[in-house]
């Protein structure tokens, strides 16, 4: 989950019985397939189009009609349910049980603080430390996590040296709660950009290759024409960021693209291709004549981290080249580490053609006279299959085109 604060304070028994109402299409249908009265459901679509302020339906004789802002809300609303219904079949394959008669609903998840409290705890592993952060007492924290194991039928977290850790069960269903809390938040933004509005946050997982251009170049872009949009980038690394993409945590990945020809739930766009160079200050004793073996061999090297894309092309491309791969005394991806090493010493630093272009312009550093032959690979957008982009997800990526064809 995002930040507990801006939690738009939606009802999850209220979105429930809204997409009853939009599939049954009376009150009274709705009602007999939840087990609750017509008037329970009919205060719950009253309350939430109270708290999304319009209405969601028409009232006819004949039945419920969804209004245009209902239709706008529902494919939403109808993914967050999805999302908490898939967990109790989980739990109950892991407690290698068939479970016999599937409970109707699972009104234990049901419950927006409950899931924010799991959630909080999941990623501070202190009762004291959720308390704090979504400003409630810690018994209410306690309380809020019995209900959720006795729903479960399984503990979801245990005590350690090191604070409240998930279970198996825990992490299994994070992912699908974080989902579904990430779902409901979007819903209010959505109904704003039905209305010309565009306002939310965009979580963006940044990897090195396009932080000093492509994207600054786009969020500027983007909110010189949307001020009531928010952006917050993401810099961890690639697998930290494909985890909070599947959690629906981070809206997209920009930079090198992995294969994922088989990993079913992600999947790639392509914006463009760029190969490696080797950078070194103007002043370096190699920067004026062609590289032989032998000054490669006595270069101090700052290299990509191992085992990343880049690191697998530079020993492809050394091999091709008839030489050893080149051992670093630096491994880092953070390019004011990499600026300041060149500037400072005589290294030699293997990276990509983009992510330093304003010191080459600017002649600051300069690139030394070896072509390193196939390093070329593909720059573009990480996304999680089937996602439903947010209005302002959506804006960013359109202005990431639009900036993409102006620097072509």
């Amino acid at each position: 989950m995002k930040k507990e604060a801006e939690e738009y304070q939606l009802k999850i028994m209220q979105i429930r019985a809204f997409c009853m109402i939009a599939e049954r299409g009376t009150v009274s249908e709705a009602a007999n397939k939840l087990f609750r009265t017509q008037s329970a459901i009919t205060r719950s679509i009253r309350d939430l189009e109270h708290t999304l302020a319009t209405p969601l339906f028409e009232r006819h004789a004949s039945g419920m009609m969804l209004t245009e802002m209902g239709k706008c809300v529902l494919p939403r609303a109808i993914r967050a349910i999805q999302e908490l219904h898939r967990i109790p079949s989980l739990l109950s394959k892991l407690k290698q049980r068939d479970g016999g008669r599937e409970e109707a609903e699972p009104i234990w998840l049901f419950n927006l603080r409950r899931l924010q409290i799991f959630l909080a705890l999941y990623r501070l592993h202190h009762t004291q430390s959720v308390a704090t952060s979504l400003g409630i007492s810690q018994p209410a924290v306690s309380a809020a996590l019995k209900v959720l194991e006795k729903g479960a039928g399984l503990t979801l977290f245990q005590r350690t040296p090191k604070g409240m850790m998930p279970t198996p069960a825990g992490r299994e269903i994070a992912p699908f709660i974080s989902r579904a809390l990430n779902e409901i938040r979007h819903i209010p933004e959505d109904l704003a950009a039905q209305q010309g509005v565009l306002t939310g946050i965009v979580h963006v997982g940044a990897l090195p290759l396009c932080r000093s251009s492509l994207l600054p170049l786009a969020i500027a872009q983007l909110v010189t024409r949307h001020p009531g949009i928010k952006v917050v980038t993401n810099e961890s690394a690639f697998s930290a960021l494909v985890t909070e993409l599947r959690a629906g945590d981070i809206d997209f990945i920009l930079g090198a693209l992995r294969q994922n020809d088989a990993v079913p739930d992600i999947h790639n766009q392509v914006l463009f291709d760029e190969e490696l160079i080797l950078l070194a200050r103007p002043q370096h004793p190699l920067a004026e004549r062609p590289l032989t073996p032998d000054d490669l061999a006595l270069t101090q090297w700052i290299l990509p981290r191992d085992s990343t894309p880049a690191r697998h092309l530079l020993d492809r491309a050394f091999k091709a080249l008839g030489m050893p791969a080149p051992q670093p005394v630096v491994e880092s991806g953070d390019l004011a580490i990499v600026r300041g090493l060149l500037l400072h010493s005589d290294m030699v630093a293997a990276v990509s053609s983009h992510q330093l272009e304003y010191e080459l312009r600017a002649k600051i550093l300069t690139p030394l006279r070896l072509n390193l032959p196939d390093t070329r690979r593909e720059i573009g957008l990480t996304f999680r299959q089937g996602a439903l982009h947010s209005p302002a997800a959506k804006a960013l990526l359109s202005c990431i085109n639009e900036t993409l064809a102006d620097i072509a």
